[in-house]
């Protein structure tokens, strides 16, 4: 049993932490619920138990040994370093600490054994790299992943909460025939349209998300050879991301092949029946846990070359169920008498 914080307990991200714990029978002996002064004494339900969510402090993180934290990069940079002083293993879900050399980067299916050299911070990875990676491993593992081209397909939530409210709010306004309200979240209206910048770019013309996607995949996978060329969408969607993958690898590879590593590998399940029109679907995925694969099929002019469809939940998997399937690793580091 442990004794659990969720920060960031408000949010999209965090409301979903805690359904996990649940959902999941994660054994808590006590928990608490932390956030913004702006966000403090609201109240959160938890195993038939209403909580007050408290303000972050130095003395909040006392006694606790898991903090599932889902806050923006700042206030992660200023209170993660807090909480793991304090002794417990924080498992952070900003970006603030996933390309520092000393903290894992940890998607259970792929690199779970990481979670063992951590000090006191392990980083959750970003959305859209979680789903890729849980696809990629089984396929880099039988024929070695040389490059990657990826395009997002990314839903609002992504965003956050803001995200959700303003797509609903254009098209709250577009079903009264009233205009469109201008973009706070977005560049541009996200209602009918998609938006090819998630982030901001960079000098090298790709954007603060596509060079996550990047970075972080290389490091997931233990192989900084890896190429990996993205482009990210928001999509007026409000959950799930999508993601069209071509993957070229060290030897030719089949859709078969593919299908068959899929099967045998964790988190993974496979749509793939296109001449009944099945195929994964954003909103199939929603409230699901798993990595979706399907339009499985080989590259036109390369027989090294793979072409797939990937969605997945982007609240769970994308964030929140990686987050407690960390800590799920992290009690399986106990010896079985302490857990």
């Amino acid at each position: 049993m442990k004794n659990v914080a969720v920060v960031g307990a408000s949010g999209a991200v965090g409301e979903r932490m805690v359904r996990l714990l649940e959902e999941r029978n994660f054994p808590v002996s006590s928990i608490k619920f932390l956030a913004s002064e702006r966000s403090a004494g609201k109240s959160v339900t938890f195993r038939g138990e209403t909580f007050v969510i408290q303000p972050i402090t130095r003395e909040a993180f006392e006694g606790v040994e898991i903090v599932l934290s889902s806050t923006p990069s700042g206030v992660s940079r200023e209170w993660s370093p807090i909480a793991a002083a304090a002794g417990a293993v924080v498992i952070d879900n900003s970006s603030a600490f996933r390309m520092d050399a000393d903290v894992p980067l940890v998607v259970p299916e792929v690199n779970a054994g990481d979670v063992a050299w951590n000090k006191g911070i392990i980083a959750n990875p970003n959305c859209s790299t979680i789903q890729m990676v849980v696809a990629l491993k089984p396929l880099h593992d039988a024929v070695r992943i040389r490059r990657v081209v990826v395009s997002t397909y990314q839903s609002v939530s992504g965003a956050g909460m803001s995200g959700i409210v303003e797509l609903e709010a254009q098209t709250g306004a577009g079903v009264r025939n009233e205009p469109i309200p201008s973009p706070s979240k977005f560049a541009h209206p996200i209602l009918g349209n998609c938006l090819p910048q998630i982030d901001d770019f960079l000098p090298n013309g790709y954007t603060k998300e596509e060079m996550k996607m990047v970075h972080e995949t290389q490091k997931i996978m233990g192989d900084p050879s890896i190429d990996v060329c993205p482009t990210c969408v928001r999509v007026p969607v409000a959950y799930s991301h999508s993601e069209s993958i071509m993957i070229e690898a060290e030897r030719p590879i089949s859709p078969l092949e593919a299908i068959a590593l899929w099967k045998k590998a964790p988190g993974l399940t496979v749509v793939d029946d296109p001449a009944n029109k099945k195929y994964p679907l954003a909103a199939d995925a929603v409230g699901r846990d798993d990595v979706f694969v399907g339009r499985i099929r080989g590259d036109l002019s390369n027989p090294n070359a793979l072409v797939f469809w990937c969605v997945s939940d982007n609240l769970r998997k994308g964030a929140a169920t990686n987050a407690v399937q960390i800590a799920e690793e992290l009690l399986k580091l106990e010896p079985a008498g302490a857990r």
